[in-house]
């Protein structure tokens, strides 16, 4: 293992200078050392370097060097178009520019494969963890670090198919990878996760303070869906049926938490901050990434959601930024018009997922030194203010920080899965094997909950469902990954966006394997994605 030491300028320098002649301080003798080998040796350093893991994940999706990563989800499918766009979201909804060299498919191969090495040296320290070290414990720590593993080459395997497998820590660079078929990759996954599932600990067995931790949930919720983009239905049902039984989870189907007293509901609820853990009330979040203000490592590398959901309805004459409105969003897409007007029933009272707790479409002057359009609703706008200054948007992402008016950083948990989605999967492996009535009935369950129609056996389809999962999980899902996994993101954008997406072919069900990772491969071959 490399050794990093970290020289001390300024006095320490000056003192080394002015001490001695001799050479032997330049000697490599630090009075602590911090690796794996000699950290990885009790509960405290695998408590620090699981917190170091849980860093990096969380990272894949606060990424604040190019605002638009976030957006690299959502534009180019069916659920987003373009809005105040960065860059470096261009080339995925113009498809043309999509090349071997984009920054953003680098970004997501590198990150996963910064998850899969810190799960390999902790699964690997464990094993050789010191006998003073419970094995049970070691287990669990194993357990967590395999569903991160797993998580990172299901990602992979959605985003680029077949990927180098490594299974060992790295210690040394390596240029002679090679891509392993993606079905050696999936067995591998399976195998994490089966192994990790027995190891976890049920939500319900953790402290309040660790309501962060990787669950035996979130590991069936995740088992679930590599069955089924293995095609595999018959053996996702059980796992994502066991979750469901399970009772550790439950929808949220009243009002609860910190606003409880005010007008609201209790879809929205689960999105406001002091209401989205599990220790907070939150009995549907399987496994969210948490954010704390104030708090040494408490937030990612500043998250860009609120900017990227929430418009920059302050842009126009007579309004002001407001906790209300969300605080201070730029608007860097826009949902698409398939979402705004058709996606939902006529009348957003017939959907609570579609009321304007949960999906803002109505603007009202609030700046009340404006007093001829103070209080009147904001309308007959248009070009570019109906783009990204005034235009529907889910509230998912609202935050306000008095300390932070300008809203540079989103300062909120992630929700990564949650039950309602668990039942998404559940319907979509009952389709899978053409029960049709079972995935009705699935997705009554979330309809009940919002108070909409029911729908019928004749209905489901693989389309309803994704219909479904952007009801209900608009802004929470990584849409790209869903229609990628599903087989369906060629169809459904060109179909129901086309208006805001070029040069869509069949090659971009797939990313291009990054070049920089290609190039410097000098003794191996990482064949590119066809058509790259």
């Amino acid at each position: 293992m490399k050794r990093l030491i970290v020289a001390a300028l300024g006095l320490l320098g000056a003192a080394q200078l002015t001490s001695s002649c001799k050479k032997d301080y330049l000697d490599e003798n630090p009075p602590s050392l911090y690796t794996p080998q000699t950290a990885l040796v009790d509960s405290l350093g695998f408590e620090a370097e699981m917190a170091g893991l849980q860093n990096v994940v969380r990272d894949l999706y606060t990424n604040s060097d190019n605002q638009g990563m976030v957006s690299i989800m959502q534009l180019g499918t069916d659920v987003a178009s373009p809005g105040q766009t960065q860059g470096i979201e261009v080339p995925y909804y113009n498809y043309a520019q999509l090349s071997s060299q984009d920054n953003g498919a680098s970004y997501f191969w590198g990150q996963a494969y910064r998850i899969i090495n810190n799960s390999n040296i902790i699964i690997s320290a464990a094993a050789a963890a010191p006998a003073t070290l419970r094995q049970g414990y070691k287990n669990r720590i194993a357990a967590e670090a395999r569903f991160f593993r797993a998580y990172a080459y299901d990602l992979l395997a959605t985003l680029y198919g077949d990927v180098p497998l490594i299974d060992q820590p790295l210690t040394a660079p390596r240029t002679d990878f090679t891509r392993t078929p993606i079905g050696t990759v999936n067995d591998f996954i399976v195998s994490d996760l089966t192994a990790a599932i027995p190891n976890l600990l049920t939500a319900s067995q953790f402290a309040a303070a660790q309501s962060g931790r990787i669950t035996r949930g979130a590991a069936q919720h995740l088992l679930g869906q590599v069955y089924l983009r293995m095609k595999q239905p018959a053996k996702a049902e059980p796992v994502l049926q066991a979750l469901i039984s399970s009772t550790v989870y439950k929808l949220i189907s009243a009002r609860y938490g910190v606003n409880a007293g005010s007008p609201g509901d209790y879809f929205a609820d689960m999105f406001i901050v002091g209401n989205q853990r599990r220790s907070q009330g939150n009995t549907e979040i399987i496994w969210g990434i948490e954010q704390q203000l104030n708090v040494p490592g408490g937030v990612g590398s500043s998250g860009q959601q609120r900017r990227v959901w929430v418009p920059a309805y302050y842009n126009i004459k007579g309004m002001l930024i407001a906790d209300s409105l969300g605080g201070r969003g730029i608007g860097r897409l826009r949902l698409s018009n398939w979402v705004d007007y058709q996606l939902y029933p006529a009348n957003e009272n017939a959907d609570m997922r579609d009321s304007k707790y949960n999906l803002k479409r109505r603007f009202y002057y609030n700046d009340a030194s404006q007093t001829a359009l103070f209080g009147k609703r904001v309308t007959g706008l248009k070009g570019v203010d109906t783009v990204y200054n005034i235009t529907p948007y889910t509230t998912k992402w609202n935050q306000y920080n008095p300390a932070d008016a300008f809203g540079y950083a989103t300062v909120k948990d992630l929700p990564i899965m949650r039950l309602g989605e668990t039942y998404l999967l559940l319907a979509e492996a009952q389709l899978g094997q053409g029960n049709t009535t079972g995935a009705a009935a699935s997705i009554n369950v979330l309809r009940t909950r919002a108070k909409a129609a029911q729908v019928t056996a004749s209905q489901i389809t693989l389309n309803f469902i994704l219909d479904e999962r952007a009801r209900e999980l608009i802004g929470e899902e990584q849409r790209r990954l869903t229609l990628m996994r599903t087989g369906t993101l060629v169809d459904r954008a060109t179909r129901l966006n086309g208006a805001s997406i070029t040069g869509l072919t069949a090659k971009n069900s797939l990313l291009p394997v990054p070049q920089s990772e290609i190039d410097r491969n000098t003794n191996g071959v990482l064949a590119q994605n066809p058509g790259y």
